[in-house]
């Protein structure tokens, strides 16, 4: 786990947040034990944002990546920042409720699994009904 939550914390500093001066970083493990990193990209319409999440996921599934194991986020702050919505329902699309989610917070990391962050996520079998 440590690995992972260096690598999010690495990837913080290649964040571009001139609006918020809010940089986070993420790492995301795929099953086969290989690495994505994504930091958040700020744009001046706030809607073409990127976030951390995001990047690292949207990475690993250009490589042909399905399957993930688990993600580390982390924040310059080191606030315990969690995934926001949009990207726990990203990560539900590849990811099942038992997906670890770890968080760098004030007292030390902290793990949550993805069905605890978000309940009754839509999901692919929802759409295919």
């Amino acid at each position: 786990m440590s690995e992972l939550l260096d690598a999010a914390r690495d990837a913080v500093d290649a964040a571009f947040a001139p609006y918020s001066d809010y940089a986070v970083g993420a790492a995301l493990r795929t099953a086969d034990g290989s690495v994505y990193t994504g930091c958040n990209i700020e744009i001046a319409n706030y809607s073409n944002s990127l976030h951390a999440e995001e990047v690292a996921l949207g990475s690993a599934v250009r490589d042909g990546h399905r399957e993930f194991d688990r993600l580390a986020v982390s924040s310059a702050a080191e606030d315990g920042v969690t995934p926001c919505g949009m990207c726990r329902q990203s990560l539900a699309e590849f990811c099942d409720e038992s997906f670890v989610v770890v968080c760098e917070g004030e007292d030390g990391p902290v793990e949550y699994e993805l069905g605890e962050l978000l309940p009754e996520t839509i999901t692919r079998e929802m759409v295919e009904r």
